[in-house]
């Protein structure tokens, strides 16, 4: 379900449509374009503030560079034309939201906010370079609305209220690349209603979950590094037609990868998934391919202050549900830590490895995979899955529900 900007962006957009007298831009002297069809720069530090900087961009578009320096903002900055490119100087531009509101730090988004006509809404906006951070009672990090091609590369986002990116609705061709998402309340990289959207090399740290994209299709995740979440980590929803290839997700407190609601068509390839509370969990998904994926071991439980023992209530290392099914499971290892000559790496009482876990499923490939040294191969839950071909699979110290 696609959740609206409700009264933030309310507020947001209604500052976009008050923004009556713009701040004249300086003279520029020498610095003045000369080539025809050349538009000058935007040099912040040439006005009173970001936001009269931002305001100052042309309706054809154009650049607004961002000196060094910490700049402490208390309203949302807002971001109202296509074919932009807001950079800073690196992490030495740090942008500071003071809001208590829940207000996000940075608007990408049509004056005509939600309702903006098809044909109106902002195409080509590239964020890069730049640091900006939040607090608990801040909302998002940055929010973008209805805008097609954006485009964020080696931006930080950290310590925000909400979401740390929150895309929503950027229809054609979103793309973060390269970005620092840590240390935000809600998810790191929200995508609702997205399409054909590229995710890479990005580096996600201690926020609830990680990666959400809903209600989208073409999703291609590949080289991003994932660890530390307070959730889950990635999260996709009725989508399809996407592609979780070279991740590294560890240290997540519950599953490293969740399809639900319908999920089809989605390959989830050449990932490690380390030490989660869960491993990949298909809970509604069909049509799909996991295939060489490394699963070393499960989370450990965190005992209990009052000292009772700890409960560890695990989805296995792969989860295959009762509404998903015509699922390909190849060429995936299932492990401990065993590094050879009767070696483990982690100590006895960290050695939760595990296996799979077939619930009331059906149509199930699994072929040539090896278990080795987990407490159960493949464990048969609740009624009979119906058709699973369980074939050439090496099983090493690895009992097994199916033979």
């Amino acid at each position: 379900m696609i959740r609206t900007l409700g009264f933030l962006f309310a507020i947001s957009a209604g500052m976009v449509g008050s923004t009556v007298a713009q701040e004249t831009p300086p003279q520029r002297g020498k610095q003045a374009a000369k080539l025809p069809g050349a538009r000058p720069e935007i040099n912040a530090a040439e006005f009173s503030s970001l936001q009269a900087a931002f305001d100052a961009i042309p309706e054809e578009g154009g650049v607004v560079r961002i000196p060094p320096g910490t700049f402490e903002i208390t309203e949302p900055l807002v971001v109202s034309r296509g074919d932009v490119l807001i950079e800073g100087a690196g992490t030495a531009t740090h942008i500071k939201n003071m809001n208590t509101e829940g207000k996000p730090a940075l608007l990408v988004a049509h004056p005509d906010g939600e309702k903006v006509k098809s044909a109106d809404r902002l195409w080509r906006v590239m964020l890069s370079k730049f640091r900006i951070t939040g607090q608990e009672k801040s909302g998002h990090g940055i929010e973008a609305v209805f805008v097609n091609e954006i485009f964020l590369h080696g931006v930080t986002v950290s310590y925000h209220g909400g979401d740390g990116i929150r895309l929503d609705r950027c229809y054609e061709d979103p793309r973060v690349s390269s970005c620092l998402i840590t240390y935000n309340k809600g998810t790191g990289l929200d995508l609702p209603g997205c399409h054909d959207i590229v995710v890479n090399g990005n580096q996600f740290e201690e926020n609830q979950d990680a990666v959400h994209c809903f209600d989208a299709f073409n999703l291609c995740m590949t080289g991003n590094c994932v660890d530390d979440h307070l959730g889950d980590g990635v999260v996709i929803e009725n989508t399809y037609g996407s592609v979780i290839s070279g991740n590294m997700i560890e240290e997540c407190e519950k599953r490293a990868i969740v399809l639900d609601r319908d999920c089809y068509g989605i390959t989830l390839s050449a990932n490690v998934i380390a030490h989660n509370g869960g491993g990949i969990d298909l809970v509604d998904a069909h049509g799909c391919a996991v295939s060489a994926n490394t699963f070393p071991l499960l989370k450990s439980p965190i005992k209990p202050k009052d000292g009772s023992e700890p409960t560890l209530v695990t989805t296995g290392c792969l989860r295959i549900g009762p509404d998903s099914g015509r699922i390909t499971v190849s060429g995936n290892s299932f492990s401990d830590s065993y590094i050879g000559e009767g070696a483990v790496r982690r100590k006895i009482d960290d050695q939760l490895s595990g296996g799979m876990v077939l619930e009331q499923t059906r149509d199930v490939n699994i072929t040539g995979n090896t278990f080795s040294s987990v407490p159960k191969a493949v464990e048969l839950r609740g009624e009979k899955s119906e058709n699973v071909q369980f074939n050439d699979n090496l099983l090493i110290d690895a009992p097994s529900d199916l033979e």
